[in-house]
């Protein structure tokens, strides 16, 4: 009894003075401090979070404020009487197509400044834009019966009285829009115009699907292309390739491409496939190539860190059960590598899509008046629309180019938003 009294007298001594260290003031100071640290290190990250969503907001605030007047057109009500208008045509027996082609040849811009200088004075014609004769023949088209009476028609107004109606106009035009309230004559509404036009010299004509369209072939191209051959690189490098000198220089030459800045790439891009092959300048098929060029580098880096990813068991239980390396490959390691590939690429391509530097030296900086047919038409993309909007002095073109901004940015969301669905897609868990 003795001995195990005299046995548990120094563990007691022991686990009194480890708890006598605990509670000593520089023990308890030193804990202080460290859950001190701990707490600014949070608060210092739940700062940076609500700072970057603050820039966020803010910019979508701001983009939103001055871009969604963009998406509307201010209209004005013109009472035309086309029966003494001297129009006589058969719209029944023609196609849209001809119908169009012949009421363009009727003089409608003459009609319009016949029909306003009776409804608003001599300077009545200047209310009205180069688009109102589009939407008078249009409007014809739909309902020949109207060619037989008189009809009040919202055409689109000038650039000058679109702009002071949406509270950034001079004196004038503010006066003519005030006078035009009060008398019911003016209105908004969508500007299907902007959605379904190409670029062009006067603000109220001047429309995204061009630019759009031009954006959507060149980063197919750059899918095409950029895609699969960035895909096999990293296989073969990751895969098969030997580890030696050569294989350490490609990765270095690779991780270094991927830093470059790009109008490198547009220099390359203008004496390899425009001087050198002669592929047609200023198309979605050489800004394709050439963004191609730019992402392939961002591919083969994400494509070589998803394939690491995939636990070397995969390999050994296909191996062990008879498959070729090919089969390893294809049937097991790709697929399961997948979604972060196809993570990097979408990331890529987001980042080539905002790109202007490498297009303006292959000649996508053109005024493009239509929208392209195919990968060999003249075209223009979004950033580079969205320029040389910034640059005209028209006051109009500053709400086209913030509304321009935010299609640009609802592209980049959808992007990113694909890259999640082919990710949760294709992901395998193991």
């Amino acid at each position: 009894m003795s001995d195990a009294l005299t046995s548990a007298t120094p563990t007691g001594a022991a686990v009194s003075a480890s708890e006598a260290r605990w509670a000593s003031q520089d023990m308890q100071a030193r804990i202080r401090r460290r859950y001190g640290a701990e707490r600014r290190f949070k608060q210092f990250g739940l700062a940076a979070v609500t700072l970057s969503a603050g820039f966020l907001l803010f910019l979508l605030m701001t983009m939103a404020s001055a871009g969604l007047s963009g998406f509307s057109q201010t209209r004005v009500a013109l009472p035309v009487d086309f029966r003494g208008s001297g129009l006589s045509i058969d719209l029944e027996s023609q196609t849209v197509e001809e119908a169009q082609s012949s009421l363009s040849q009727q003089g409608l811009g003459d009609l319009i400044g016949l029909a306003a200088t009776p409804a608003y004075g001599p300077e009545g014609a200047s209310l009205f834009g180069p688009g109102a004769e589009r939407v008078l023949r249009d409007a014809i088209i739909d309902d020949p019966s109207m060619l037989q009476r008189q009809v009040s028609i919202e055409l689109p107004a000038a650039s000058d009285i679109d702009v002071a109606a949406k509270g950034d106009g001079e004196a004038a035009a503010e006066a003519q829009v005030t006078r035009l309230e009060r008398a019911g004559k003016l209105s908004t509404g969508l500007d299907t115009l902007f959605l379904s036009n190409a670029d062009a010299t006067d603000p109220t004509m001047a429309g995204i699907w061009g630019a759009l369209k031009g954006s959507l072939l060149t980063m197919l191209v750059c899918f095409v292309i950029a895609f699969p051959v960035g895909t096999l690189a990293a296989l073969y490098l990751e895969e098969y390739a030997p580890q030696n000198r050569l294989t350490d220089i490609i990765e270095v030459s690779i991780n270094n491409l991927a830093a470059v800045p790009s109008i490198i790439f547009g220099l390359l891009a203008l004496a390899l496939f425009i001087n050198m092959f002669g592929i047609c300048q200023g198309s979605p098929l050489v800004g394709g190539l050439t963004l191609a060029l730019m992402t392939m580098p961002v591919i083969v880096i994400a494509g070589r860190n998803a394939i690491k990813a995939v636990p070397p068991s995969i390999r050994d239980a296909a191996l062990g059960i008879g498959a070729s390396k090919a089969q390893v490959v294809f049937h097991h390691v790709l697929p399961l590598a997948l979604p972060g590939i196809l993570t990097g690429t979408i990331i890529g391509m987001a980042r080539a899509l905002g790109e202007t530097a490498p297009l303006l030296l292959v000649g996508m900086r053109a005024f493009v008046g239509g929208a392209p047919s195919g990968v060999c038409d003249s075209a223009t993309v979004l950033p580079m629309q969205i320029y040389l909007w910034s640059d005209e002095i028209d006051r109009g073109f500053v709400e086209n180019t913030s509304a321009a901004i935010i299609v640009l940015l609802v592209v980049l969301l959808s992007m990113n938003a694909i890259a999640i669905i082919l990710r949760n897609r294709f992901e395998k868990r193991w």
